[in-house]
């Protein structure tokens, strides 16, 4: 294991050993931190550190290494599929929670609730404090992507009376809900909410002209990671008023610096990457993490393959 930021590494330990391998814990932050604890490795659990080209090239024995949850910007995949070693995820461990969370902020941003409280706390007693307000049904949500997650989302917000559409190149429209251009989401949404996976193609991809096309009473909610919305045109939207307010787990650095302009606007509703997160989803996440390495070392193919290896490693299965 790379790194974790787990209180126990108990699931994934009990998987490994019960199995019949030996299980090795590091807390890696560096390429060269990675290398020292992973060299000898034939199977890893990655989290949060850096599993670039430079790393796997020195990664002699690995033949699958297994990422913590969707996301895969922590590790080279193509450098990792040419050096045939297989790459794998878990995309189905937190679906529920992180469009609950996205549903939550919506539904905070629109009532106010944020601003509310914090009133409250202050003294306040005056329903115009978070003002000015309006309802949902019948208002639009946009999703940026329409993968699980936000086909998930759809039907929630459908039950508050939302129209629903979404732009994605690389789907195709479901449960009645249509695909239209970017251009077209951002101009009609009253709430944009982003679920796209971060690429190259995607960073920054929620810039300064989709700020300009939103409405001034439009929510931006992100979910997804934090660089595929340019951030510095989020401030500036923000603090101009350009658009209403933004609901954010997800943020360029992380963690967000103290001193963030973010941290100080009142439009915002902050959360510290952790729409993933419940008892139950950590739980489910860390089993199949851990599965995904021991099926490949037991010489079957993994639950939740990213990649497929022309030449995998001795040992690897399921390319």
């Amino acid at each position: 294991m790379t790194d974790s930021e787990f209180g126990d590494l108990d699931v994934e330990r009990a998987l490994v050993e019960g199995a019949g391998f030996r299980f090795v814990s590091a807390q890696a932050r560096t390429a060269d931190e990675v290398v020292a604890a992973c060299a000898d490795a034939d199977g890893i659990l990655n989290q949060y550190a850096p599993m670039g080209a430079d790393v796997l090239a020195r990664l002699p024995r690995a033949q699958i290494i297994s990422r913590y949850g969707i996301g895969l910007n922590t590790i080279d995949v193509e450098a990792a599929t040419a050096a045939g070693i297989l790459v794998a995820n878990v995309p189905d461990g937190s679906l529920d929670d992180v469009s609950d969370h996205a549903a939550g902020m919506i539904l905070a941003l629109a009532r106010g609730l944020g601003r509310y409280d914090r009133a409250m706390r202050s003294g306040g007693w005056d329903y115009a404090a978070a003002g000015p307000l309006f309802r949902l049904r019948g208002r639009t949500l946009g999703l940026v992507g329409f993968g699980q997650i936000p086909r998930r989302l759809a039907a929630k917000m459908q039950a508050f009376g939302m129209r629903v559409i979404a732009h994605d190149p690389y789907a195709t429209a479901a449960e009645g809900i249509p695909l239209v251009s970017a251009e077209q989401l951002y101009r009609e949404s009253d709430v944009v909410s982003v679920h796209a996976p971060l690429t190259a193609a995607t960073t920054g991809m929620v810039d300064a002209a989709a700020f300009a096309a939103m409405k001034p009473t439009a929510y931006l909610v992100n979910t997804a990671r934090g660089p595929v919305v340019d951030q510095d045109a989020l401030v500036a939207a923000l603090s101009e008023n350009r658009i209403a307010g933004a609901g954010l787990d997800v943020f360029t650095v992380e963690p967000l610096p103290d001193d963030h302009p973010l941290r100080r606007l009142d439009s915002v509703l902050l959360s510290p990457h952790c729409a993933w997160y419940s008892e139950d989803s950590e739980a489910e996440i860390r089993r199949k993490t851990a599965a995904n390495v021991v099926e490949v070392l037991s010489g079957r193919a993994p639950a939740y393959p990213v990649n497929r290896p022309a030449a995998p490693r001795a040992g690897c299965a399921g390319a």
